[in-house]
């Protein structure tokens, strides 16, 4: 058998089982892989001292129940720094929140708490979860497991990275343009955005809230549906979660239709990761799956209105953090400079021009000439993705550009912003979407993994659990 903190959560909770190992060990195997590796790699921002009584009840329950024990009973998991844990500091990565601890638990991990999971720490980020290389974070960046001269992606990369070097067996994450997907490529990982409103945002500190989605890194699409399952549902806490009786029962087809919007690949992939991705294809279809052409005219357009969306929803969000209500506190001569100076001081580069940027387009006089029109077209986005469904199952892009770049290669912002081009469509309809490892390239003489994404319906989740199953079975 591999090292216990390699196995996946489907093959642990089967060695739980079967009496191959204890719920203790799995602990202990994490944990000391954390000690070993975390120094280097900094995908914790804090490794949580082991819970006694919490590994103890989840063993009992193991024993007494077998099969029927919830089968993330006794996993260890890694948070993201932005999901509150009662008692917990939360600090969404940022100077703003460095000695905020969470008087509650977020919506999540109430439920991963009463499956019996078990919570290593909180993983690193791009400070209030803006960016897409976890290069942003206050408290320093994470490394790329695959080749620390690299990134891990963002603004998950804390998260990504302790899946991909185990030492977790899958994780939680954020997203909001791409911010568990992106990651989960460039660390070679599955990483899954659910639809909209199929899971709470209670207890997460937020960055856009139309866009904002709780979801898993983890080694496997069954590790990522496993956790899905377990986060899901409707929650009192949000109003924006689906209720139970609305979710859609699909019935999954014995062959996938796959669209593929070529039009938008012509420019801007790299020429490895699209033989890639065309070799991935190819094999799907030799599994017997269906290409289809499909066109998206409006994609075109996505990132632009995404990065108008975005930041004004950032500027709302973050206006509570002033130094007086919430949040870090600078005391200046007047009143006026102690909002400037804790602000200054509380928020990073990124996150002040995401603020300053989403103040701009919500102004009067700009508001009707950028805002609304990107909400509009977020509209015609969302019109021509359902168009597509109507001949294709999923819809099939490189998850990225290229592979994980190296530290400061992209220090200019909008090359930086380019990284969410395939993947801020899912945010700005509410769609699902997940991204699979698709094989790797190679830079430098380092083999470097790239993923493929799809997207599906609303409350599609489990036809891209069959999309992501049958690249694995392909590969």
């Amino acid at each position: 058998m591999a090292k216990l903190n390699e196995l996946t959560i489907e093959e642990a909770a089967r060695a739980l089982r079967a009496r191959e190992c204890t719920v203790r060990e799995l602990w202990d195997a994490c944990s000391k892989a954390i000690e070993e590796k975390n120094p280097e790699l900094n995908a914790y921002l804090e490794v949580f001292a082991a819970d006694d009584a919490a590994i103890a009840a989840a063993q009992k329950r193991i024993d007494s129940e077998g099969e029927n024990a919830p089968l993330l009973c006794g996993i260890p998991l890694a948070i993201k720094d932005n999901i509150l844990i009662e008692g917990k500091i939360a600090s969404a990565a940022s100077k703003m929140l460095e000695n905020y601890r969470a008087t509650y638990d977020a919506t999540v991990i109430s439920k991963l708490k009463a499956q019996g999971a078990l919570f290593l720490g909180r993983t690193n980020m791009d400070e209030f979860a803006m960016g897409s290389s976890t290069e942003h974070s206050a408290y320093g960046k994470t490394l790329n497991p695959i080749d620390t001269s690299r990134v891990p992606g963002g603004s998950s990369g804390g998260s990504a990275a302790a899946v991909a070097a185990h030492l977790a067996f899958a994780a939680l994450g954020s997203d909001t343009g791409g911010s568990i997907r992106q990651p989960a490529a460039l660390t070679g990982i599955v990483g899954l955005k659910p639809t909209y409103g199929a899971v709470s945002r209670s207890g997460l500190i937020a960055m856009g809230s139309s866009l904002d989605q709780i979801g898993p890194l983890a080694k496997s699409v069954e590790d990522a549906r496993i956790l899905y399952e377990a986060i899901r549902g409707k929650d009192v806490l949000d109003a924006t979660t689906i209720p139970d009786g609305l979710y859609e029962a699909r019935e999954l087809p014995q062959s996938l239709r796959i669209g593929v919007p070529r039009h938008l690949l012509m420019e801007g992939v790299s020429a490895d990761v699209l033989a890639a991705f065309e070799a991935t294809l190819a094999k799907l279809t030799e599994a017997g799956h269906t290409l289809i052409d499909i066109e998206l005219p409006t994609s075109a357009h996505a990132l632009a209105a995404y990065y108008i969306i975005m930041p004004a929803e950032v500027s709302t969000n973050l206006a509570r953090l002033d130094g007086i209500r919430y949040g870090h506190t600078a005391r200046g001569e007047t009143l006026l400079d102690d909002y400037i100076d804790s602000r200054t001081e509380g928020f990073g580069e990124e996150t002040r021009r995401r603020v300053l940027l989403g103040t701009f387009v919500l102004s009067s006089g700009y508001i009707d000439a950028y805002y609304r029109k990107a909400d509009a077209a977020r509209v015609v986005l969302r019109r021509e993705y359902d168009k597509a469904f109507e001949s294709c199952d999923v819809i099939a892009f490189p998850t990225t550009l290229s592979p994980a770049f190296k530290f400061g290669e992209k220090s200019d912002p909008l090359s930086m912003y380019l990284e969410d081009i395939f993947t801020v469509t899912a945010n700005l309809t509410g769609m699902p979407a997940i991204s699979i490892p698709m094989g790797t390239v190679n830079r430098d003489g380092t083999a470097l993994p790239v993923g493929i994404h799809f997207t599906a319906p609303h409350q599609a989740e489990q036809v891209l659990f069959a999309a992501g199953s049958a690249v694995q079975e392909a590969q």
